[in-house]
C-alpha cells in the first residue's frame, strides 16, 4: 500500500470512531482539510475504491419496523406542510419513533428534528410505546426554543402518542401549530424517517445488550450527529452549524442521488394517485 493510501485509511478509521457509518460523499468532504494539508489529490470515486478495497464501505440499510398505531379515537390533524419548505430554524419540527433492540426486548427511541437544520432537538428512549417517551422528547425540545419564537409547526404521523391529550396540550401551551401525515403515507414525514435510519445505519444504534448501554450510546451518537456529521442536503454544514443559519441551504447531492430522490417522489405520487382513483 502506498504511504498516501495508508494515511487516508488511518484517517478514515479515526473518523469512523465517531461517525461509524458515514458514507463516502461525507467522508470525502470531511477529508478535504487532511488531503490539502498532506497535498494528496483524491476524488470521491477513488476514495470509494479505496474504501471498498479495505472493506470500509458501510453496509446496506434494513427495512424499518412499524411503530405507529393510528387506530384510536383521538382527533387527527391535517397535513400543513405538504408544500412547505423551512427557510430558517424552528419553523418546522418533525417527530417519529423507532425501535431499538435492548437485550431480549425492544425499547423505543422518540426523536424531534428541526426540518431546516436537521438538528435533533429532543429525544427520549423508553421501554414502551406509550406517550411517556415522545412527551419527554418534546419537553426537551421546547426548552431549546428562543423566547418570543412564533409560527413553529410540529409535524408527526397519526400515532396515538402524538394525538393524545397530554401531548397536544403541551404543543398548544407553547402555541405550536400541529400537523400530521395522511393515513399510511410515510413519505410525508421523510426527514424524520431519514434521521431514524442515519442513527441506526451510520451510528450503529440498532441493538444493545441492555437499556442503560443503549441510552448511553444513543446520547453519544446524537451529540456526534449534531456536532460532526455534515449532510449534503444542508450545504455540508453540520446540524449545529446549520441551526445558526437563515435562508435556503444549498443542496449538494450528486446527480445520481438527486435522480434517485426525484424517482422516489414520483413513485410515491403515482401510488397516491392510484389509491385515490
Amino acid at each position: 500500500m502506498e504511504i498516501n493510501q495508508l494515511a487516508i485509511v488511518k484517517e478514515v478509521i479515526k473518523m469512523r470512531e465517531q461517525l461509524p457509518g458515514v458514507g463516502t460523499g461525507k467522508l470525502h468532504h470531511l477529508l478535504s482539510d487532511f488531503l490539502a494539508e498532506h497535498q494528496i489529490k483524491l476524488g470521491r470515486d477513488k476514495l470509494y475504491d479505496l474504501l471498498r478495497e479495505h472493506h470500509l464501505l458501510r453496509s446496506k440499510r434494513r427495512k424499518r419496523a412499524k411503530t405507529t398505531n393510528s387506530q384510536h379515537p383521538f382527533y387527527k390533524y391535517v397535513n400543513l406542510v405538504k408544500e412547505f419548505t423551512a427557510t430558517q430554524p424552528n419553523q418546522l419540527w418533525v417527530s417519529d419513533i423507532t425501535y431499538i433492540r435492548t437485550g431480549r426486548d425492544f425499547s423505543y427511541l422518540s426523536l424531534i428534528t428541526d426540518a431546516y437544520s436537521h438538528k435533533i432537538m429532543g429525544w427520549a428512549l423508553d421501554t414502551t410505546l406509550q406517550t411517556k417517551g415522545p412527551l419527554a422528547a418534546l419537553q426537551m425540545a421546547v426548552k431549546t426554543l428562543p423566547k418570543g419564537k412564533e409560527s413553529l409547526i410540529h409535524h408527526s404521523d397519526r400515532g396515538i402518542q402524538y394525538c393524545c391529550q397530554e401531548y397536544i396540550e403541551l404543543l398548544c401551551s407553547k402555541e405550536i401549530r400541529i400537523s400530521m401525515t395522511n393515513q399510511g403515507d410515510p413519505g410525508e414525514n421523510a426527514i424524520a424517517e431519514r434521521i431514524n435510519g442515519i442513527l441506526k445505519d451510520e451510528f450503529n444504534c440498532r441493538a444493545f445488550i441492555s437499556f442503560d448501554l443503549a441510552k448511553a450510546a444513543i446520547t453519544k451518537s446524537i451529540l456526534a450527529y449534531n456536532q460532526l456529521r455534515p449532510p449534503a442536503s444542508c450545504d455540508y454544514l453540520t446540524p449545529a452549524q446549520a441551526h445558526q443559519q437563515e435562508g435556503p441551504l444549498k443542496k449538494r447531492w450528486r446527480k445520481q442521488e438527486r435522480r434517485n430522490l426525484i424517482n422516489t417522489n414520483q413513485l410515491s405520487n403515482n401510488v397516491n394517485r392510484t389509491l385515490t382513483i
